[in-house]
């Protein structure tokens, strides 16, 4: 009796041993997965695809995200994240504890580029900003999709270019996206404020979706005022219906720059005269398609025009217009904001 009363004694201080081990272990684990550890600079993670828990430990105390890579694999057993965590590129800006980096992992929160493209750009400047974002796409790549009509068919683009398709916006993608990739999703998004617009579409408004986009590039380069974008649309509406030319000095610009192969921000008397399909000095109608990219604003405006009588609009120098319904009015606009309002720059006044 009194042998087998020692080895309960014995058995017992082994199995509180064990217990307190137990005890201690999850106890430095907690403590573990709740201190945050790492500097204030940015650490990436690359995580392959099929990357186990010791692996993924091993790689982020080699990136000074963990403290320790056993107590991480450790913690990730414990909690049973290991078929949760998922591949990609992450950013981890410390000091984080091991529950947020788990947490971060387990849900999928990658790395993130974005690059922003204001409204009113064209393709060439826009492609340029891809190209120069830090996806590092191929500016050659980039180029050649964007005039690819079988590429551009497939996603819902009836022209043989890209010009007023790129949708100007902040766009944010993952490590890896193509170019394709890239390309398609600001198509998609430039074609889903289109359908928003045309849900809206004005009675009488009868463009199509490549007449849409061309009159309302036309617009964002018009005015820089969004209150002015309806009526800029009513006097072009208003002209198409009428039979008269747009005579709008943008698509010039862009006419001359498809002749001359570079972009001049200036217009001649000569240019104003020179035969050319963008040119809507010498074409009636719109031209053969955007000049630019538009914004949401400037679609919704070509397909929901205010009801004016205005055929003309001249600058005030200020980024507004006045606008006229008649040919006597816009004269004297264009002496007093233009001719007369120089005259009197350059006198000093």
């Amino acid at each position: 009796m009194r042998k087998l009363a020692i080895f309960a004694v014995v058995l017992a201080l082994i199995a509180a041993g064990v217990a307190g081990f137990f005890w201690w272990r999850d106890f430095k684990l907690t403590q573990f997965a709740k201190a945050p550890f790492g500097s204030a600079e940015a650490k990436i993670a690359e995580i392959a695809p099929g990357t186990g828990p010791r692996v993924l430990s091993e790689l982020l105390a080699e990136k000074q995200v963990v403290a320790d890579a056993d107590l991480f694999y450790a913690y990730l057993r414990r909690e049973k994240l290991g078929p949760r965590l998922k591949a990609g590129e992450y950013e981890f800006v410390g000091p984080l504890t091991p529950i947020q980096v788990a947490a971060k992992i387990a849900s999928g929160q990658v790395k993130v580029y974005r690059f922003t493209v204001p409204e009113g750009l064209r393709l060439e400047e826009i492609l340029l900003i891809v190209a120069q974002s830090e996806l590092h796409l191929e500016p050659q790549k980039l180029a050649a999709l964007a005039e690819d009509k079988d590429f551009l068919s497939k996603l819902g683009v009836p022209a043989s270019s890209a010009e007023g398709f790129l949708f100007p916006d902040t766009h944010s993608f993952t490590r890896g996206a193509s170019e394709q990739a890239v390309l398609a999703k600001m198509i998609s998004r430039a074609l889903e404020e289109y359908r928003k617009a045309d849900a809206q579409r004005k009675r009488g408004i009868a463009l199509d979706l490549l007449q849409t986009m061309t009159l309302a590039s036309i617009i964002e380069k018009e005015t820089a005022a969004p209150e002015e974008r309806p009526r800029i649309s009513c006097v072009f509406h208003n002209r198409l219906r009428l039979r008269m030319k747009l005579g709008t000095d943008p698509t010039v610009l862009y006419a001359m720059r498809l002749i001359r192969g570079k972009w001049i921000n200036n217009i001649t008397a000569e240019d104003l005269r020179t035969e050319h399909p963008y040119n809507t000095y010498t074409v009636f109608g719109l031209p053969p398609g955007p000049i630019a990219s538009p914004g949401a604003a400037s679609i919704f405006a070509a397909l929901n025009p205010i009801d004016c009588t205005d055929l003309y609009f001249v600058s005030k120098n200020n980024g507004t217009h006045v606008f006229c319904p008649d040919l006597k009015c816009h004269n004297q606009a264009v002496e007093y904001w233009q001719k007369e309002y120089f005259r009197r720059r350059g006198r000093g006044g």
